[in-house]
């Protein structure tokens, strides 16, 4: 096939929809993911406000919500998209799926990036007088954000690889023109150009994660 002014015009759309996919869908997925990190930490039974039975509930569905399958929840959400949204099909109807199977993973990264924290910087912050509020927000928070970057360019680039699996119910982005043009009307040189852009999209998430990774770690200082 040759690749005409329609067809880079169609590529050009399609990185912008799997970008605006992407990092819609992170922000949103850490606007709910965080929190839940964070309790899961706090309401431990060795957490600063203990609440075994909420943390065990929360666990759970947490752990149910990462246990399914994107395209199985793609379709279970769809309807959801359909309420909210108004439609069912293209980017902005991808959104809500892919929050909700994202925020159960950031969740996760959070809480095992807040549990790397030496405890005996926790214990001198409570000696010190800190509330509970004041250890979140300036000990654990300040202390583990370089392993929040990386957990973050990681959920990042997982969101973006759900993004693509999205073009399966005509989400948009890359992954539908590898679907729909590539596959389904057998053009593999379409499909590959799509793929080696998803590629290099993942590849930029993922070094700008490490530097902002790198840049506050205070151990390599």
């Amino acid at each position: 096939m040759s690749f005409d002014a329609s067809t880079i015009a169609m590529l050009k759309t399609g990185i912008w929809e799997t970008v605006y996919m992407t990092m819609l869908s992170s922000f949103l997925a850490y606007v709910i993911g965080l929190p839940l990190g964070v309790i899961l930490v706090v309401t431990d039974e060795g957490g600063f406000y203990p609440i075994p039975w909420l943390q065990k509930i929360l666990g759970l569905v947490i752990n149910l919500l990462r246990s399914v399958p994107f395209l199985i929840l793609l379709f279970i959400v769809l309807p959801l998209s359909k309420i909210v949204i108004g439609t069912r099909i293209g980017s902005p109807a991808m959104i809500i799926p892919l929050t909700i199977a994202a925020a159960p993973y950031v969740a996760r990264v959070v809480e095992s990036s807040f549990r790397e924290i030496d405890a005996g910087v926790i214990e001198a912050a409570k000696s010190m007088g800190a509330s509970t509020w004041q250890i979140i927000w300036k000990v654990l928070l300040p202390e583990c954000k370089p392993s929040l970057l990386v957990g973050a360019a990681l959920a990042v680039t997982t969101i973006l690889s759900y993004s693509a699996m999205a073009g399966f119910t005509g989400g948009g982005g890359l992954g539908a023109i590898a679907i729909n043009y590539g596959y389904y009307r057998y053009q593999p040189a379409l499909m590959w150009v799509a793929v080696v852009l998803l590629v290099i999209l993942v590849q930029i998430i993922q070094e700008i994660g490490m530097r902002f990774s790198k840049a506050g770690d205070k151990r390599i200082r």
